[in-house]
């Protein structure tokens, strides 16, 4: 099948000010790349939230930057060749959504600037020398559920759905030194809160129904949300969740929107929103390894009160006043 290529010329306009140096010596539209694994959501979703913070921060579409745009249609051996071409093509920044997508654009260039959102472990991974001081051409914006975050997610189901014992554990096989960091939370909840778990891998959409019959087999009461597929699939894992009778929490909100029991996590659109952000300081001549890799700082709760009473579950009212959005 023939690579599909998106060159969209789109961009941003630098504010007149003093200090826009870059745009200013420069005389010419910056060039950003966006490399992409798929583009099948989230990826799109994320771009939009990065492009729409551009916006915000004063970038007017083709006057003084362009996006450079490739996508390897969820093959990751084609990421080196398209990683190369954004290199080719002279851009001046890569931001990219995807781990696989990074180190591409890493091991394509030492030079040009590579701006990542969305990386659960950016220094396990190997992108970054450390959090605080990255080194090299590579910064961006960690999207990791911490243990702690995970433990009020575990808390979060276990009060609202008081009975359930065993939980659905959505995975993937790029998480497993994620996990490893959560077991301690896993370990505490067992003993503290009664809960047993049993995890199918989700590599891809595709795996969700093999996913569903292997905790259909387990007899599990409630599902928790963790592989980026369980993204894409949201929608179908809540309905799913719903006809079965199964409460599910997730850490985004988006899953709370498509019809998900509740979620409690970093905020999706803030993560690729501040990479933006990363991405409008490079222009503008700061350097990627004296960006500090940041961590989600804002974090949302949201319940979906029409599914819980579809489940026949009974809200506490304290935790309705503390949620960021009640969908109804």
């Amino acid at each position: 099948m023939e690579r599909r290529r998106f060159v969209t010329g789109v961009a941003g306009s630098l504010l007149a000010a003093p200090h826009l140096t870059w745009a200013q010596q420069a005389g010419k539209p910056a060039r950003v790349g966006i490399l992409a694994l798929t583009t099948f959501t989230p990826v799109p979703l994320a771009v939009d939230h990065f492009r729409a913070r551009l916006r915000e921060l004063g970038y007017v579409d083709g006057q003084t930057v362009l996006f450079e745009y490739r996508a390897a249609e969820g093959k990751v051996e084609r990421l080196p060749e398209l990683a190369r071409e954004l290199v080719d093509a002279k851009v001046n920044v890569i931001y990219t959504a995807a781990a696989p997508a990074a180190l591409a654009a890493k091991q394509a260039t030492n030079a040009i600037p590579v701006v990542f959102a969305g990386i659960p472990d950016p220094e396990g991974a190997g992108l970054v020398a450390s959090l605080a001081r990255p080194g090299g051409n590579v910064t961006g914006v960690a999207f990791e559920a911490t243990p702690e975050q995970a433990a009020k997610q575990l808390e979060l189901l276990k009060g609202l759905a008081p009975s359930v014992t065993r939980v659905g554990i959505f995975g993937a096989p790029g998480l497993q030194a994620s996990l490893q960091r959560h077991q301690p939370i896993v370990e505490s909840a067992r003993a503290k809160l009664g809960l047993d778990f049993i995890r199918a891998e989700v590599p891809s959409v595709a795996d969700l129904d093999r996913a569903f019959d292997t905790l259909a087999r387990a007899r599990v009461d409630a599902f928790w949300l963790i592989a980026p597929a369980a993204f894409q699939g949201r929608r179908q894992i809540a309905d799913y969740a719903l006809k079965n009778r199964l409460p599910a929490i997730a850490p985004y909100r988006e899953f709370a929107d498509a019809g998900g029991l509740v979620s409690f996590g970093a905020s999706f659109a803030d993560t690729h929103r501040r990479a933006a952000t990363y991405v409008d300081k490079i222009l503008k001549g700061a350097k990627p390894a004296d960006l500090p890799v940041e961590q989600p700082t804002k974090f949302e709760l949201v319940i979906n009160l029409k599914t819980a009473k579809a489940l026949g579950l009974t809200i506490p009212p304290s935790l309705l006043a503390r949620a960021d959005q009640v969908i109804e």
